[in-house]
């Protein structure tokens, strides 16, 4: 059974984008009507179930004669209390402006407003889908202060680590930092030969690194890379409404990430931080 992409809606010219971009990553689109909701949540529930790939997301149709602004919220609080990942495509509805940044909030901002968000919003679907993506590293380096390690999982939690990060970490210069093959592991070599290894699925339960060694990790806050990421808006001299314009994401929702109300993903960190103009990196720094 090949893995599928629910889509809730009863306008048939709503499926032509998503199966087109869903079949070039070899995933089914499953039309359905909205009715069928409860099938899409149990289709999601039972994911996995005997070895199969099952359902790895539900796209939500608001522009469908079944959701006014009430059954819109319903259905998603739902789908999204079920475990399901899910999206919205907006493309020919209206909904309140207020609603609509509650639905950002929902789904964590894969809503798509035209056809050229499908390809990025299908792929945050099957990633957000993997439920080992938090067992394997996306980024792993040397903090711009010279002193911690920065680490970024696949769900996009990241940490930095106070050297020394073990008991045999003597503080020399770090050589290099090598992901194994799987990026489930970080080989950190320091001068004299001497290599630590940090696992990623110690690090997601906060727990030890590869020498069974007690890590104390400094978790970044919503608050602290909030502000960061205001502070660095500044400095490029951005408006929140250019920067929304640049990036498509909503200027409310990009103030409420600033205020530290809501932590954005690895996905929408990079978008805003490549809009400012600065690397990804720079958010860590200390202004």
């Amino acid at each position: 059974m090949p893995a599928t992409v629910t889509l809730l809606s009863d306008r048939p010219s709503v499926a032509l984008p998503w199966r087109t971009t869903l079949e070039e990553h070899g995933v089914k689109l499953d039309a359905v009507s909205p009715a069928h909701i409860d099938v899409a949540a149990q289709g999601h529930r039972a994911r996995g179930a005997n070895g199969a790939p099952g359902c790895v997301g539900v796209v939500l149709d608001a522009g469908s004669a079944a959701y006014g602004d009430d059954e819109l919220l319903w259905a998603l609080g739902y789908l999204r209390a079920s475990g399901a990942c899910i999206a919205v495509h907006l493309i020919g509805a209206t909904i309140d402006p207020e609603i609509e940044e509650i639905v950002d909030e929902i789904c964590e901002g894969l809503v798509a407003r035209s056809d050229q968000d499908v390809p990025r919003i299908v792929g945050a679907l099957l990633r957000r889908s993997d439920p080992d993506r938090a067992q394997r590293f996306e980024f792993v380096t040397l903090a711009p202060s010279g002193h911690e390690l920065l680490t970024i999982l696949g769900d996009g939690r990241c940490a930095l680590f106070p050297r020394p990060l073990s008991d045999e970490d003597d503080g020399s210069r770090i050589v290099s930092i090598d992901l194994a093959e799987n990026a489930e592991s970080a080989t950190i070599t320091l001068e004299g030969d001497l290599s630590i290894t940090v696992i990623a699925a110690e690090i997601a339960a906060h727990g030890r690194n590869g020498s069974a060694v007690d890590v104390p990790s400094i978790l970044l806050d919503g608050a602290g890379l909030g502000a960061r990421l205001k502070e660095l808006r500044l400095e490029a001299g951005l408006t929140q409404a250019e920067l929304a314009r640049r990036t498509g994401i909503h200027r409310p929702n990009i103030a409420r990430v600033e205020a530290g109300r809501h932590t954005p993903s690895l996905e929408t960190l990079s978008r805003l931080t490549v809009a400012i103009g600065v690397p990804a990196t720079r958010v860590f720094e200390k202004g």
